[in-house]
């Protein structure tokens, strides 16, 4: 029996990354990326409990820009961190948005995508 709740697409995004919680900063790894969360691989040392709140902030390029997203932690495998979004700056959907629409190769599948957001 399948039990994937899954509705958004989770694209594989190779970034270094920082995760943030109430007590602790660690230098994260993104394996991938969706308009709702993301999948990190975290050092060894790095207990988070589920359902923490934290932040999540991915550098696109050496410039500026990147992706900032309040999240929660959905769950924890390993060294495996799976987050939920729960806000996310306009900024930062947009660059998300691009990264995902440039991934997908597909506009109807982008547009499917926003929609499914939309009624989330």
């Amino acid at each position: 029996m399948n039990t994937e709740r899954r509705h958004f697409v989770r694209i594989a995004f190779d970034a270094p990354a920082q995760l943030t919680t109430t007590q602790h900063r660690f230098e994260a790894k993104v394996l991938d990326l969706s308009f709702k969360g993301a999948l990190l691989n975290l050092p060894p040392e790095a207990q988070v409990p589920v359902g923490a709140p934290c932040l999540l902030s991915v550098r696109l390029n050496d410039m500026e820009e990147s992706i900032a997203m309040a999240a929660e932690v959905a769950y924890v495998q390993g060294h495996h961190v799976g987050l939920l979004c729960r806000s996310i700056d306009i900024d930062s959907i947009t660059h998300l948005r691009r990264l995902i629409e440039v991934n997908l190769g597909e506009p109807h599948l982008l547009e499917r995508e926003l929609k499914a957001l939309i009624s989330a």
